[in-house]
C-alpha cells in the first residue's frame, strides 16, 4: 500500500468529515431540544450560504459576511421555530416530518427566485498554502476546517456546560415538563435550539461550498446526506457522536473512493450503508443513549 496516498486520502476525508460533522452537530442540536429530525437543514444552510455570498459580492470581506450570516440565521432559525414548527407541538411525528420537509422545498425554491438560479463563485477563507509533511501534501483549508470545528466544539461546550442557557437547554433537552414546573421558558430554549443549529448550518455551508468550486440550489443536499449519516452513527443525542460521526464517514467516504473500483456514485454506497448497519445493530448510535421504558 502506498502509504502516502492513505495518508493524503485520509487528510481529505477529515477535510470532508468536518464539514458533515459540523452539520450533524446542527442536526443533533434540534433533534436534543425538540425531538424533530429537521430535514430542511441542509436548505437552511443553503439559504444562509447564498447571503454570505450576496455580502460578500457587495464589497463586504469574506470573514465578515459570513459572521453577519450567522448572525441572520441564527435570528431565522428562532423566527422558523415559532412561526412554523411551534404550530405542529402537539402534532404527530409524521405531520412534523411533512413540515419540515415543505419547509425543505420552500426554502430551496426561495433561495433560486431571490438569488437566481446561476452558479456562484464563493471564496475559500482559507489560503491557499500547502505543505509537504514527508511527502504528504497537507492543505491550508484541511488545517482551517479542523479547527474550525475544534472551535465549534470548544464553543458549544462552554455554552452547554459553563451557561445559564446551556443548562436551561439541557433541561429542556431532558425533561420539558419539569422544566416548566422549574420556571425555565421552553418556548424560548426551543428557539434558541434552532437559532443554534441555523447558525451552524451556515458556517458550514460557507465551509463547503469552496470545496466544490460552484454555489448552486443543490450544494448541500448531498452534504445533507453525509451529515445524517454522520449523526445516526455517532446517536442523535450526542454531540460528541456528530462530531465522531462526521469524521468516520468523511474518512470512509474518501477511502471508498480511492481504494475501490469506481462506479457511479460509489461515495453513496457509504452513509447509507453506516445508517442501515448502524439501525440493525446499535439504534441509538455509538454514543447515543438507550432509553429503557415501563411498560
Amino acid at each position: 500500500m502506498d502509504l502516502t496516498l492513505f495518508f493524503s486520502q485520509l487528510l481529505n476525508g477529515l477535510s470532508a468529515g468536518a464539514i458533515y460533522a459540523s452539520l450533524a452537530l446542527a442536526i443533533v442540536l434540534i433533534w436534543r431540544t425538540t425531538g424533530i429530525l429537521n430535514f430542511a437543514q441542509g436548505e437552511l444552510a443553503l439559504f444562509s450560504t447564498y447571503i454570505t455570498w450576496w455580502l460578500a459580492d457587495q464589497g463586504i470581506s469574506l470573514g465578515a459576511a459570513i459572521a453577519i450570516a450567522v448572525v441572520i440565521s441564527f435570528i431565522g432559525g428562532a423566527l422558523i421555530e415559532r412561526v412554523i414548527i411551534r404550530p405542529f407541538e402537539k402534532a404527530p411525528p409524521l405531520v412534523i416530518v411533512i413540515a419540515t420537509l415543505g419547509l425543505f422545498l420552500a426554502l430551496n425554491s426561495l433561495t433560486q427566485v431571490i438569488f437566481g438560479t446561476d452558479a456562484k463563485q464563493l471564496a475559500s477563507i482559507f489560503p491557499d498554502t500547502v505543505w509537504d509533511v514527508g511527502g504528504v501534501r497537507v492543505e491550508a483549508e484541511t488545517v482551517g476546517l479542523l479547527a474550525v470545528l475544534g472551535i465549534e466544539c470548544l464553543l458549544l461546550w462552554l455554552l452547554l456546560q459553563r451557561t445559564r442557557v446551556g443548562l436551561a437547554l439541557r433541561a429542556v433537552a431532558s425533561n420539558p415538563e419539569s422544566s416548566r414546573l422549574l420556571g425555565i421558558r421552553v418556548g424560548s430554549m426551543l428557539m434558541v435550539g434552532w437559532g443554534l443549529a441555523a447558525g451552524l448550518g451556515a458556517l458550514a455551508g460557507a465551509m463547503v461550498v469552496p470545496t466544490t468550486q460552484a454555489l448552486t440550489a443543490s450544494s448541500l443536499q448531498g452534504v445533507l446526506i453525509f451529515a445524517f449519516a454522520a449523526a445516526a452513527l455517532g446517536g442523535f443525542d450526542s454531540p460528541l457522536g456528530a462530531v465522531v460521526g462526521g469524521l468516520i464517514v468523511g474518512v470512509t467516504q474518501a477511502l471508498t473512493i480511492q481504494y475501490i473500483e469506481p462506479l457511479n456514485d460509489i461515495e453513496l454506497v457509504v452513509p447509507f450503508g453506516i445508517i442501515l448497519v448502524v439501525l440493525l445493530v446499535r439504534p441509538s448510535g455509538l454514543f447515543g443513549r438507550t432509553s429503557v421504558e415501563r411498560v
